[in-house]
C-alpha cells in the first residue's frame, strides 16, 4: 500500500466537535485513508515537506453546473441576455443547454465535462453535485476519468422547455416527468458507485415551478428508496415564487415542498435567497438544507446573503453554481455580502464559512468520512499555499483563507489517497488541450441563431 506525508504549517483538525488548526503537523496518507496527523515526521514513500502550506479536509462544492454556465460565461454579465426577464434561467441556460446537448456529439459533450472537472479540481474542490439535463451524461465519465468525487443529479422536469418570450414571461411546455425518471434510474444503474464509490447519484427534481406534484412526489419515494440525496432549486427568482403561489394556492416554494413531503433533512436547495423569513424559520423547522451561490446572484444586482440564512438556523453550504468555480473566491463573496447585506463584521465568520464546505456539507450528504482530518477519514485533502505576497504577513490561516485567498493559492488537491493537482496544475492531463477542446465545443452553441438571439437582448 501506497503511503503519502503531507507537511503543513497549519493543519485543520477538529477537537471537542469545534475547528482546531494544528501548527507544523504531517498528514500521513496509506491507500485511500488518512492514517495519522503527527508532529514528528513519518516515514512515507513520498513526501512533501514544504513551509507555509494550510492542509484542509477536501472543500465540498454541493451546487455546480458545469455545462450551463460554461455556455453563459463573458455572455451574461453586466446584465446581457436578461431582457425583461431577471433571471437568465429561463432566456439563456435552460433553452441553450437543451439544444446544445443535441447539436454536440459525444466527444463534444465530454470535452465540455472535462475542461469543466479541470476546474473545479483547480479551484480547490474534491467532492461536487452537478445537476445537469439528463442528456449530457458524458459528466459522469470526466469526473470517472479525471478522479473527481461525484455527485451527478441528473434533472427531471415536468416541463423540460420552460423559456422566457421577449417580454420576459416564461411559457412551461412538455411533460417529462415519467420519462425523465426512467433516465434517471438507468443512470443510477450504471453509475452509482463506480470509481471505487467515487460516482454516485443525487435526485435532482430541476426546481419547484418546473416539476408537479406527482413527479416531486415521485421523486422523493425514489430518492429515499435509495438513500440518497435530493436536490432541487427553490425560491431562485421572484417569477418562480408568483407562479408557484398563483398555482398552489398562495403557497411559497418552500411550503409547497413541505406541502409535499420533501423539506426535510434530506433535501439540499440550491439558492433561496427569494424565500421569506417564515420560509427559512420553516426550513430550519424541518433541517433541510440551504446550497448558497453568492457570486453568481450578486452579477445580477441580487443579494444571497450566507449569513440570513444562517442566522435562521438553517443548515447551509456554499457552492459555486458554476460560476468561475472558484470555491475560495465564492467564499470570499460570500463573507462580503453577507456583512454588507446583514450590515455585520461578526457574520459569515472564517470558522463558519470553512465549515460550510468541510462539516457542514459532508453531513448533509451523510459522508461522516469526509470534510475532516483525521485517522480513518477518506484521504481528500484539498492543500493551500499561504506563502503568497497577498497572504503575508499571516496571522489566523483561516482568516486568511476567506479574506484573501482565491484559486491561485490552490497548491494541492487529493482525492481518495490520489494526487491530482500539484503546484496547482492537474497531473494527468494536459490543461491547454483540456480547455481548447472545450472552448471549441462551447463556440459551436455560441454560434446558433438562437444563441445570437439570446445574448443579444
Amino acid at each position: 500500500m501506497s503511503t503519502t506525508a503531507i507537511f503543513g504549517s497549519y493543519v485543520l483538525t477538529r477537537k471537542d466537535g469545534a475547528q482546531d488548526v494544528l501548527r507544523d503537523h504531517w498528514v500521513l496518507v496509506e491507500g485511500r485513508r488518512i492514517a495519522a496527523v503527527t508532529r514528528d515526521r513519518p516515514a512515507a514513500d513520498e513526501m512533501f515537506d514544504r513551509p507555509g502550506r494550510f492542509v484542509l479536509p477536501g472543500l465540498l462544492n454541493l451546487h455546480n453546473h458545469i455545462f450551463s454556465e460554461a455556455i453563459a460565461r463573458t455572455l451574461t454579465e453586466d446584465g446581457n441576455g436578461r431582457r425583461n426577464n431577471k433571471s437568465i434561467v429561463y432566456t439563456v441556460l435552460l433553452p441553450l443547454s437543451k439544444r446544445g446537448a443535441e447539436i454536440l456529439s459525444v466527444e463534444e459533450r465530454l470535452a465540455i465535462g472535462r475542461m469543466g472537472v479541470l476546474q473545479l479540481l483547480k479551484g480547490g474542490a474534491t467532492t461536487v453535485m452537478e445537476p445537469f439535463r439528463n442528456t449530457i451524461p458524458e459528466l459522469f465519465d470526466a469526473a470517472l476519468e479525471m478522479g473527481l468525487r461525484f455527485y451527478g443529479a441528473p434533472y427531471l422536469f415536468s416541463t423540460g422547455d420552460a423559456k422566457a418570450d421577449a417580454s420576459g414571461v416564461v411559457t412551461y411546455a412538455g411533460d417529462d416527468g415519467e420519462a425523465d425518471m426512467a433516465v434517471w434510474n438507468a443512470l443510477h444503474q450504471r453509475w452509482h458507485g463506480q470509481g471505487d464509490g467515487r460516482i454516485r447519484l443525487a435526485m435532482s427534481p430541476h426546481a419547484t415551478d418546473t416539476c408537479g406534484p406527482d413527479l416531486l412526489r415521485a421523486a422523493a419515494s425514489r430518492a429515499r428508496e435509495l438513500g440518497v440525496p435530493i436536490t432541487t432549486h427553490m425560491a431562485q427568482s421572484a417569477g418562480e415564487v408568483a407562479t408557484i403561489a398563483q398555482r398552489h394556492g398562495g403557497r411559497t416554494p418552500a411550503e409547497y415542498l413541505d406541502w409535499l413531503g420533501l423539506l426535510g433533512p434530506d433535501l439540499l436547495a440550491a439558492h433561496c435567497h427569494a424565500s421569506t423569513d417564515a420560509d427559512l424559520a420553516l426550513m430550519a423547522a424541518r433541517g433541510a438544507g440551504v446550497l448558497n451561490c453568492p457570486r453568481v446572484f450578486a452579477r445580477a444586482g441580487v443579494t444571497a446573503a450566507f449569513g440570513r440564512f444562517a442566522a435562521h438556523g438553517v443548515r447551509t453550504a456554499v457552492g459555486t453554481d458554476g460560476y468561475n468555480m472558484d470555491l475560495l473566491g465564492e467564499l470570499n463573496a460570500a463573507s462580503m455580502i453577507s456583512k454588507i447585506a446583514l450590515g455585520s463584521a461578526e457574520t459569515a465568520s472564517a470558522p463558519e464559512l470553512i465549515d460550510a464546505v468541510t462539516t457542514t456539507a459532508a453531513a448533509m450528504i451523510k459522508r461522516d468520512d469526509l470534510g475532516v482530518i483525521a485517522p480513518g477519514a477518506t484521504a481528500d485533502l484539498t492543500v493551500v499555499d499561504m506563502t503568497h505576497p497577498h497572504l503575508q504577513p499571516l496571522h489566523d490561516p483561516r482568516r486568511g483563507l476567506i479574506a484573501l485567498a482565491n484559486r491561485a493559492n490552490i497548491d494541492q488537491v487529493m482525492i481518495d489517497g490520489r494526487l491530482l493537482i500539484h503546484d496547482g496544475r492537474y497531473l494527468h492531463g494536459d490543461e491547454a488541450a483540456i480547455t481548447a477542446a472545450g472552448a471549441a465545443a462551447i463556440e459551436k452553441i455560441w454560434a446558433l441563431p438562437e444563441a445570437e438571439a439570446a445574448f443579444a437582448g
